[in-house]
C-alpha cells in the first residue's frame, strides 16, 4: 500500500513564510513566497554518487563544469523492518532543507501530506537561471558573468559563483580558479559595515592566496600586499564599505582581493560580506568585473534597485 504525497509547493516548518518544492519523493531546494505565481521547478536528473573531485585526466573540454567536487546528496530514508508501525522524524540537514519522514512502508514518501495548495504547472524555480546567484539566507542575489558557474558544492559551504575553467594551482597539487566570489553572514556580533570589512580582508587575502582549506599554499604563500580602494558606497540600497588589495604571491601572478559588507534587507539586517579574489593579468578577467558585479548586487526578488547600487558615496 503506497502513501505518496504528490509534487507541489507545502509550507516549509524550518522557514516559516516560505514554501518548499516536494518533487513527490524528497525536498528539494526551491522555495518561494505563498501565493506567488512561481511555476514548478524543472525535475532535476539523478543525484550524483558521492566521490572525490575529478582528477586532471578526467577533465574535458567543458571546463570547471567537470573539475568541480560532486554534490553531496541525501540519500532516502531506511525503513528497518517492515513491522515498525509511525514516523521517524528526521532533522534538517545543513543546507536547511527539510528531510521527508519515514514510514512503516517501504516508501520514502511521507504518511500524512503537508496542507498546502500545490502547483503542478511546469517551469524552473529561481535558483535555476544560471544567469543569477540566489543567496536565500543573506537575502540577496548576485549577476553570474558570462564564462562563470555557480558550483554545486564548495569547501566552505558558502554560496559561490566561479570562473568555469579551472587550472593547476602554480605551487600545490590542487586545482585553482581564475575568479571567485562568494557571500556570507558577517559572525561576531559586529554591525559596522567598515569595522567588518577592514578585519575580514586579511581573511579573504588568506583564503585565496595564502593557504586553502587542506593548508595547502597554493600560491607559495602572500610576500606583499597594497591597499588599492578602501570606500563607503550603496549595495542593493544599503550604505556599505569595501577594502581591496593588490596581493603578491611566491609563486604565480598574485592576484587581487575584495570584502564588501552591506546590511542584508531581510531579518535583522544582520550584515553580508561577498569576497572577491580575481588572479592578476588574466586575459577576459578586468579588475572592474568585481565593480560589474558589485552593481548588480540585488535584495532577494528586487529585479531593479534604485538608490545608487554599487555607487560611492563622497569623492
Amino acid at each position: 500500500m503506497s502513501h505518496a504525497t504528490p509534487p507541489g509547493w507545502y509550507p516549509d516548518t524550518g522557514a516559516p513564510g516560505l514554501e518548499r518544492w516536494w518533487d513527490g519523493t524528497a525536498w528539494t531546494a526551491h522555495t518561494r513566497r505563498p501565493g506567488s505565481a512561481q511555476a514548478a521547478p524543472e525535475q532535476p536528473p539523478a543525484p550524483a554518487a558521492f566521490g572525490p573531485p575529478s582528477l586532471p585526466h578526467q577533465r574535458g573540454p567543458g571546463g570547471g563544469n567537470r573539475t568541480r567536487i560532486l554534490a553531496i546528496t541525501l540519500s532516502g530514508v531506511l525503513v528497518v523492518g517492515a513491522a515498525v508501525a509511525g514516523a521517524v522524524l528526521l532533522g534538517r540537514d545543513e543546507g536547511g532543507t527539510p528531510a521527508a519522514p519515514a514510514t512503516a512502508t517501504s516508501s520514502p514518501a511521507p504518511v500524512t501530506a503537508p496542507t498546502a495548495t500545490a502547483s503542478s504547472s511546469a517551469g524552473p524555480g529561481p535558483d535555476e537561471d544560471p544567469t543569477v546567484l540566489v543567496d536565500q539566507l543573506n537575502g540577496v542575489t548576485l549577476p553570474v558573468p558570462q564564462g562563470w558557474e555557480k558550483p554545486e558544492s564548495t569547501s566552505d559551504d558558502a554560496a559561490t559563483i566561479r570562473t568555469e575553467q579551472s587550472y593547476d594551482c602554480p605551487s600545490a597539487a590542487a586545482f585553482c580558479y581564475h575568479g571567485t566570489v562568494t557571500t556570507r553572514t558577517a559572525r561576531g556580533g559586529e554591525s559596522d559595515v567598515r569595522t567588518l570589512a577592514e578585519a575580514d580582508i586579511a581573511t579573504a587575502a588568506d583564503k585565496a592566496y595564502e593557504e586553502d582549506g587542506l593548508g595547502r599554499r597554493t600560491h607559495g604563500g602572500i610576500t606583499s600586499h597594497r591597499v588599492l580602494k578602501a570606500q563607503e558606497l550603496t549595495v542593493a540600497g544599503r550604505t556599505g564599505y569595501l577594502v581591496r588589495w593588490k596581493v603578491t604571491t611566491g609563486k604565480g601572478p598574485g592576484g587581487y582581493v575584495q570584502s564588501l559588507v552591506f546590511p542584508s534587507s531581510v531579518g535583522a539586517g544582520t550584515p553580508v560580506i561577498v569576497r572577491f579574489a580575481f588572479d592578476a593579468g588574466t586575459p577576459g578577467l578586468p579588475l572592474s568585473l568585481m565593480d560589474t558585479i558589485t552593481r548588480g548586487i540585488r535584495p532577494l526578488g528586487d529585479s531593479a534597485t534604485s538608490g545608487g547600487v554599487g555607487a560611492s558615496i563622497g569623492p
